[in-house]
């Protein structure tokens, strides 16, 4: 478990580095999320997008990401929504360690 000085005020990580499955399970808990299969491979597949773009994808370029990586029952709106309710990018890009997508509030 990390310290809360390593989070910023909304519960991002500082450092990209101090991410773990660990801290991913630490952040998921807070949001009320218990990790199944189906949300690691969305945490993966949003460390591989962030690897590839060196950003955090908004909503849309993270439904065509799935769309295109995991097929089109995954890279649907409505499919990542019931893993990550309110704000998937936003919410899936916590977890997975990642900086806060650039255009969500």
């Amino acid at each position: 478990m990390l310290p809360p000085g390593a989070f910023d005020r909304e519960g991002f990580l500082r450092r990209l580095e101090d991410w773990t499955p660990g801290v991913a399970r630490q952040i998921a808990a807070g949001e009320n999320i218990e990790l199944s299969e189906a949300h690691w491979e969305l945490i993966n597949l949003l460390r591989e997008y962030y690897r590839e773009f060196d950003s955090s994808p908004a909503m849309r370029p993270l439904v065509k990401y799935c769309g295109l990586k995991l097929g089109a029952e995954k890279g649907r709106s409505i499919y990542l929504l019931s893993l990550f309710p309110g704000s998937p990018a936003k919410i899936g890009s916590k977890i997975a360690g990642l900086p806060k997508p650039d255009n969500c509030l």
